[in-house]
């Protein structure tokens, strides 16, 4: 998690910077001048970097802090709009209140406790993750929900879920907390050339195709920049892509887009082909039929994937169906699989472009196959990214349009 101070030193930051002057920035955050000369030495002291310039004619931003003060409004904006929200649910206003003085009363230990408890469903294991007592998360857990006098934290038969209410500020809070981390990221880029960080959520035919060389590229030139890849299945990689824990999630699109706050960017269309190991009897077929390939087994992804939906689209004009299916997810079962048996699989040739060239794999030649599905990246609709992460996610573009030359 972000090691920063507490939202009232973040909104003093804002003001100062707004106003230019300490006395101005005291009267609205309700803190003395020494409290807020202090809380700008410590974050300073925290992102390493001095933010303001002291001039006679008051506090100037230096360009770090100005850096800052962007991520920093991004990240009270959203906790202040879902604060808002809290507020008009409970008294019932059509109208959009002003949530001051609640975001005033939450402080980053509370909304700590509130991350900590979703992940781990229980007060302890909450406490052993982010390093504190029991007693102490469970008594910023229940500040929490007396300061915004609503139910955040509920018992159930598997330990503490958090409501209907407290997801949304949940997301509100990995968002905010997010846009923190970015702005620290973007000082360290600025003071140490190379150095950033991003998230990506990769789906199985970018991780053989398009991201290994992407970051091979990338890390050659910045090798300060870390990248982490996540990987799973669609809906859980959106999940976390929605809440802040991914930056960019690449692989198949889809089509309606399944979410309003997301959106997506086509870089290739990709073919799909029937495989098969290269020594597999149908290679000695020459006239391959419908009812042939039905009588096969397959290895196929799960229901409700785009390749999925290809599969059966394949079949659904004809009277059989398969019915000898392997379902999985994973590349390397799948690999396994058709190298070790007379098994079949509706793959994209990127994803097995090694295997074609090594000669383990073939493609099944069958005229009335013509099936392809748009690879890309999926963003939060609102994510800003750093200039390092423009710079992979460039490099990402430029690798999917030499692919969709090769397509």
């Amino acid at each position: 998690m972000v090691d920063i101070p507490n939202l009232r030193h973040l909104r003093a930051f804002i003001y100062i910077a707004d106003s230019g002057s300490i006395s101005k920035a005291s009267e609205l955050v309700f803190l003395s001048q020494p409290a807020l000369t202090q809380a700008i030495a410590k974050l300073e002291s925290v992102v390493k970097a001095t933010l303001f310039e002291r001039r006679s004619d008051g506090m100037h931003l230096t360009s770090l802090g100005m850096m800052l003060n962007k991520r920093v409004c991004r990240a009270i904006n959203i906790l202040d709009d879902e604060l808002t929200k809290i507020l008009n649910i409970k008294t019932g206003s059509s109208k959009k209140a002003k949530s001051s003085n609640y975001i005033n009363t939450v402080t980053i230990t509370q909304l700590r406790a509130l991350l900590a408890v979703a992940e781990n469903k229980s007060y302890s294991a909450a406490g052993r993750s982010i390093g504190v007592s029991q007693s102490s998360l469970y008594r910023a857990s229940k500040e929490l929900e007396a300061s915004l006098d609503v139910v955040l934290f509920e018992k159930t038969s598997l330990g503490i879920s958090i409501s209907k209410v407290g997801l949304g500020l949940l997301k509100a809070t990995k968002l905010a907390f997010k846009e923190i981390q970015q702005g620290l990221e973007e000082i360290s880029s600025e003071q140490s050339a190379g150095a950033g960080r991003i998230v990506v959520g990769s789906m199985p035919l970018a991780r053989t195709c398009l991201l290994p060389e992407t970051i091979n590229d990338f890390s050659y030139i910045n090798d300060d920049f870390n990248i982490k890849v996540v990987e799973g299945d669609y809906s859980d990689l959106l999940y976390h892509l929605r809440n802040g824990e991914i930056d960019v999630l690449i692989g198949a699109l889809r089509f309606p887009p399944p979410a309003v706050d997301i959106r997506q960017e086509t870089l290739f269309d990709s073919s799909n082909n029937i495989i098969a190991r290269t020594d597999h009897p149908l290679t000695k077929v020459d006239d391959l039929t419908m009812d042939i390939l039905a009588e096969q087994s397959w290895v196929v992804p799960g229901e409700h994937t785009p390749a999925r939906k290809m599969f059966n689209a394949f079949f659904s004009n004809t009277d059989k169906y398969p019915q000898k299916l392997i379902e999985t997810s994973s590349q390397i079962l799948v690999r396994e699989i058709l190298l070790g048996s007379n098994k079949l699989a509706i793959l994209s040739k990127h994803q097995v472009q090694r295997e074609l060239n090594e000669g383990k794999f073939t493609i099944l030649d069958f005229p009335s196959f013509s099936h392809s599905r748009p690879i890309g990246l999926t963003f939060r609709q609102n994510w800003h990214a750093t200039d390092l992460q423009k710079s992979f996610i460039s490099l990402l573009r430029d690798k999917g349009l030499a692919l969709s030359v090769l397509s």
